[in-house]
């Protein structure tokens, strides 16, 4: 995926990639392979963002909600180490 390429382009690359697999690991042809992706669930969702009327406004969002999901559970985590260093240190005081 390129920064400069259309939603379009990027679903069809995605898809593509994935058919490339499906049609290495079976003897369908190159569309049952594409249609085989397409049919997933993932597929119509790419679809979706490709095919809907709300294409853009649908794909910058679902962009921007990856990066908010991404950035909170790398706070989550670094939250949950920071909680777990607190409570041994917690037990460790109390043990001596």
């Amino acid at each position: 995926m390129h920064p400069h390429q259309s939603v379009y382009q990027m679903v069809e690359e995605v898809l593509q990639r994935q058919a490339k697999i499906v049609l290495e690991r079976s003897s369908c042809s190159p569309q049952e392979a594409l249609d085989a992706v397409s049919h997933t669930e993932a597929g119509r969702q790419l679809g979706g963002l490709r095919d809907g009327s709300r294409a853009r406004e649908e794909a910058r969002d679902w962009q921007e909600g990856l990066l908010w999901e991404r950035a909170l559970e790398r706070l989550e985590g670094m939250v949950r180490l920071d909680a777990y260093a607190l409570l041994e240190a917690e037990l460790a005081s109390l043990r001596g």
